[in-house]
């Protein structure tokens, strides 16, 4: 008996591709028209070409924004990652207590993003906060409005809250799904604890942590909502990512020059993401080949 294949399948996909190229396609197209005109309203935009993309690239603003922004995604990362693993290794031996922690690690996630930098400054408000009130009567300073490194610290305390359950969730979804054999394999050969980790843990979740890191890049680049409520950028441009910036150009009703630099923004996670799939896919047909 004779199969016939059909490719007739991908047919279902066309009503994603009409909703995603309305919501998506169409609107990224529109402002790469406005990035080359001078708008003053939508019926008064005037041409002038690259001038935005010129003006913004020479303006060292943009370069130390795009530095901060680059480097609060590394923090988060370094941060972020290696804790979430280590939370879903000390999970797998908790047994049935591990469900109810995972729904505490999940809460977060729910919470809308306005609601974030609100709650996190009332917690550590020497009057009202119970953080503040303990941090008071330690003698311990805390002062996010006007000393940098405690605006970073409270910005990258706020995004590991939030989205370290994520990181948790799909750790401890890959190392669940690993064989007991494995393990107790390892363990007849007296294999170290590091070792079971590196050669039989971490290359289960490697697939897993990949989107999470992904993830969590295009997300810690983008972060706007609780930087501008915890300090707008303050003290002194010091957490004025390329996001606020963006936010600032869009307040000030300079559509074009937003329009420029959200395209900027956009090539520059696009160009990120597209090297991080590079180099993923590589290293898969290079592990696919030795095997």
């Amino acid at each position: 008996m004779t199969r016939t294949y059909s490719n007739r399948a991908w047919l279902l996909l066309i009503p994603a591709l009409l909703v995603m190229g309305f919501v998506a396609a169409l609107p990224l197209i529109a402002v790469f028209n406005y990035s080359f005109h001078d708008i003053f309203t939508l019926e008064q935009a005037f041409w002038i070409g690259p001038d935005w993309y010129r003006e913004i690239l020479s303006d060292p603003r943009f370069w130390g924004s795009l530095g901060r922004s680059a480097l609060f995604s590394l923090i988060v990362l370094s941060v972020q990652v290696p804790l979430g693993i280590w939370l879903a290794l000390l999970m797998l031996r908790m047994g049935r207590l591990a469900v109810p922690v995972l729904i505490l690690l999940a809460l977060p996630l729910v919470v809308p993003w306005n609601m974030i930098a609100g709650m996190w400054l009332t917690l550590i408000n020497p009057e009202i906060g119970v953080l503040g009130k303990a941090m008071d009567a330690s003698g311990i300073a805390f002062d996010y409005k006007f000393t940098a490194l405690h605006t970073w610290i409270l910005i990258v305390t706020v995004d590991t809250w939030h989205w370290l359950g994520l990181v948790v969730i799909l750790s401890y979804a890959g190392l669940s799904a690993i064989p007991a054999p494995y393990r107790q394999a390892a363990a007849i050969d007296g294999a170290s604890r590091l070792a079971v980790f590196r050669h039989i843990e971490l290359p289960r979740i490697a697939g897993a942590l990949s989107i999470v890191l992904l993830l969590r890049f295009v997300d810690s680049f983008m972060i706007y909502t609780e930087a501008f409520a915890i300090n707008a950028g303050g003290p002194q441009d010091a957490t004025t990512f390329v996001s606020l910036e963006l936010g600032e150009d869009i307040k000030s009703f300079s559509y074009g020059r937003a329009a420029a630099r959200a395209m900027l923004d956009f090539l520059i996670v696009l160009a990120v993401a597209w090297a991080f799939i590079r180099i993923r896919a590589g290293r898969s047909g290079t592990e696919g080949f030795g095997a």
